[in-house]
């Protein structure tokens, strides 16, 4: 099934001058592969294809990724909360022993609100992304597994998106205090007897957590556009989905 479609979307690329050479074309390559090529008398050629993908990867964008800019988009959502890391686990539990519950919640929350604050620099470098997008890119995540379109971004656009959370997260750390809310909490724990230093960059830790949240939301709608008809709520994601349900 995949080399009828593999077929189906080289077609448009040929070039042809005139529609008849391009339906004698059709009618020998049907004679071989039995499939329905009336789809492309609809004008679902090479732009379109690539248009369908780069309308699909915008809807994840806008839908998903804009939800965790909102206060609370990641503090609150399970799938991308931002936990502690492991040299931290011990801290947090110990502070909680001790009576320290509220400082130690206040030290989480202000992770989260971070990468919230992180995430609203993303958009200009996912508009580069999917502007860039090439045919054959496009017809690689068609035909690719139900994140092939997530990889294609968190591809291109991993190092740009970290260049920029990681200074705003700094700056967020500062505005909201978190650098000494941080400071002061490592600082208890490292004065208790009997437990191991830690000194960890969390500057670091919460900007490579925001863009795993960031790539795990828009895989969550990639998966639903691919699977849910309902959906592909434009016609040109219909058409371009359609032709990934075939293969």
């Amino acid at each position: 099934m995949k080399t009828k479609l593999t077929l189906l979307l080289l077609l448009p690329t040929l070039g042809f001058s005139q529609g008849s050479l391009l339906d004698q074309l059709k009618k020998e390559v049907q004679k071989v592969v039995p499939v329905d090529l009336s789809i492309l008398d609809g004008k679902l050629g090479t732009v379109d294809i690539a248009g369908g993908l780069k309308e699909a990867l915008n809807k994840g964008i806008e839908k998903q990724v804009t939800k965790l800019t909102a206060t609370d988009g990641f503090y609150k959502n399970d799938k991308v909360k931002i936990l502690l890391p492991e040299e931290l686990q011990n801290i947090d539990k110990t502070l909680r022993k001790l009576g320290m519950s509220s400082l130690a919640n206040k030290g989480l929350l202000l992770l989260n609100r971070a990468a919230e604050d992180a995430v609203k620099e993303s958009t200009p470098i996912f508009v580069d992304a999917v502007t860039n997008m090439s045919f054959t890119d496009a017809k690689n995540i068609l035909m690719g597994n139900e994140s092939a379109a997530t990889t294609y971004l968190q591809t291109n656009t991993t190092t740009p998106l970290y260049a920029k959370f990681n200074p705003v997260i700094k700056s967020s750390f500062a505005k909201v205090g978190a650098d000494k809310v941080w400071a002061s909490i490592i600082k208890k724990y490292n004065n208790l007897p009997l437990v191991k230093k830690v000194n960890p960059d969390l500057t670091d830790y919460t900007t490579n957590k925001a863009l795993e949240g960031v790539f795990k939301m828009i895989a969550v709608e990639e998966k639903n556009i691919r699977s849910d008809i309902n959906a592909r709520t434009s016609p040109l994601l219909q058409q371009v989905f359609a032709l990934q349900d075939k293969k």
